[in-house]
């Protein structure tokens, strides 16, 4: 047994989530003064037979995922030499919790336990305070044992009471003497929850080992999403709570997010492994969380699958909600795209329309969506969606813009109806495509990307119209539209300039195009 396993991985092993794994936990854990059980994350069953052989004797196998109750399914092992614990890695590393195939285990010394103890620091939001709640019987099958946890009050600048955690131990039948050993132990995990803006900070069993030690057998620790930032040492790429480690496309998603703070974007990848029973995987957009919920809930009693689950709401740019749909866009095998939120949005749903129209144009989209646009500005939403996506030569599928007065469920009906007469179509990811004008006409760049302007078909009538519909950002030179302002005022103006390449495609002028590559999706600029 040591008290310090090392620190947390380095970037390549970070974890993708507010969540860090159990190994990760405990690292932080070693590092306050709370002694850990010697071992390490594995990969392979190779690299576990490997660290079973280092640390010699009886080992525990266990599987790195953010379930309880690992042992009953199997994801929580005993190996007693290296040859089982790589059969039980090679067993574990096949196994699925929810979304995901476990991809690393956690090969640990096996220790001999005499007592256990359930500790948890968690927030309890109805009195807004922190509060550790302590079961002298810890382990498996806690959840249904809730009439003996005991709850005890952390203050948050003076910590636990000790005089109390030391009555509660006096119930139990743990040596006085080591009485407090566990305070101490305890104390420290207080500390560290706060220390690192936990949410949640659970320890299932603290055990006492037959030769006196308090250890923390196991650890799960979930870390407040909006105090990640304050701690760069942590293995966390993505402050979101997810069950699962991030998919490249969530990371994508994320890093979206977090370059533009105009309106809100979530995206995460569902579980699809009934997908074969179903009537086809849909990629899903909502707006709103009230309303997408009830928009979710009317497409899958239609017995479709959900590839993801996607919000933008909070009045979000064009661009983002084009990036959004890019996204989306890029998991393969969908029938169809369903976008549906609140039906009373006050965001201007317009915003979203050019986003969608630029995304659905650039891809070329080849199955059916279904887009319900309800809020501020929706009839001039659903004219700009229609306008952009009727053209056949451009978009080969049926592309349908409804309004708040059309429920979820008549719009999931419509979608239905599309998906059955595309005859089980199914979408293949495909790159982007660009005007033949991009890489030789005249251009600028703003933040992410470059305007590309085709000044070789801009009569008098066309440039007039796209400065017009520039909003000041061109002027007329030349009778062509070039730069009005400085590139340093146009750089943030993407939503403005998707809203004119579209307003331009609308009116057969399409002279207009903004290259907005997306990092880890797109390799490059198109050029």
């Amino acid at each position: 047994m040591t008290s310090d396993p090392g620190p947390p991985p380095a970037d390549g092993a970070a974890v993708s989530v507010a969540r860090l794994h159990e190994y990760q936990s405990k690292a932080l854990l070693a590092q306050h003064g709370v002694a850990v059980p010697e071992g390490g994350p594995a990969s392979s069953a190779a690299e576990a037979a490997q660290l079973a052989a280092r640390l010699g004797g009886p080992v525990a196998v266990k599987a790195q995922a953010w379930v309880t109750n690992r042992a009953a399914t199997g994801g929580v092992q005993f190996a007693q030499n290296p040859r089982e614990a790589e059969a039980m890695a090679s067993d574990i590393l096949q196994m699925r919790f929810g979304n995901f195939t476990v991809s690393e285990v956690l090969v640990e010394r096996m220790l001999d336990i005499h007592n256990e103890l359930f500790v948890s620091v968690t927030i309890d939001d109805a009195a807004q305070a922190p509060v550790v709640l302590l079961d002298l019987h810890g382990g498996s099958g806690i959840e249904s044992r809730a009439e003996s946890v005991q709850r005890l009050p952390v203050d948050t600048r003076r910590g636990i009471d000790a005089q109390a955690l030391r009555g509660v131990l006096g119930t139990s039948t743990i040596d006085v003497g080591l009485h407090d050993d566990v305070v101490r132990a305890i104390e420290a995990v207080v500390d560290i929850a706060r220390r690192y803006d936990a949410r949640s900070l659970e320890i299932n069993p603290l055990a006492i080992t037959s030769d006196g030690n308090v250890v923390a057998a196991d650890c799960r620790m979930t870390i407040d999403d909006y105090a990640v930032f304050r701690h760069p040492q942590l293995p966390i790429e993505i402050a979101r709570e997810l069950d699962h480690p991030a998919t490249q496309l969530e990371r994508i998603a994320y890093q979206v997010e977090q370059a533009d703070h105009r309106g809100t974007f979530y995206f995460a990848q569902l579980p699809t492994d009934g997908v074969e029973g179903s009537r086809g995987l849909i990629g899903f957009h909502g707006a709103g969380g009230g309303g997408s919920m009830m928009s979710m809930d009317a497409i899958a009693r239609l017995g479709f699958t959900l590839a993801n689950f996607c919000d933008t709401s909070g009045n979000p740019s064009a661009a983002k909600v084009y990036r959004a749909a890019r996204i989306i866009l890029a998991q393969r095998g969908l029938v169809g795209y369903f976008g549906s939120g609140s039906g009373v949005a006050s965001q201007e749903q317009y915003h979203s329309a050019y986003g969608l129209a630029k995304a659905f144009w650039e891809m070329n989209l080849s199955i059916p969506a279904v887009i319900r646009l309800g809020g501020n500005g929706e009839d001039r939403a659903v004219e700009i969606l229609h306008g952009v996506c009727r053209d056949a030569d451009s978009i080969s599928a049926p592309v349908e813009g409804y309004k708040k007065d059309d429920t979820p469920a008549f719009i999931a009906q419509r979608f239905a109806q599309l998906v059955d007469e595309a005859a089980g179509r199914a979408w293949t990811p495909q790159p982007r495509k660009a005007p033949a004008f991009v890489g030789r006409a005249y251009h600028f760049p703003i933040h992410h990307g470059t305007v590309w302007i085709d000044h070789e078909h801009c009569d008098p009538a066309t440039t007039t119209f796209v400065v017009e519909h520039s909003g000041g950002l061109l002027t007329q030179r030349s009778n062509l539209p070039v730069l009005a302002v400085s590139e340093q005022t146009v750089a943030g103006m993407d939503s403005e300039l998707v809203a004119l390449e579209v307003e331009c495609r609308r009116a057969g002028r399409p002279v207009v195009f903004l290259d907005l590559p997306i990092e880890g999706l797109d390799n490059d600029a198109i050029v």
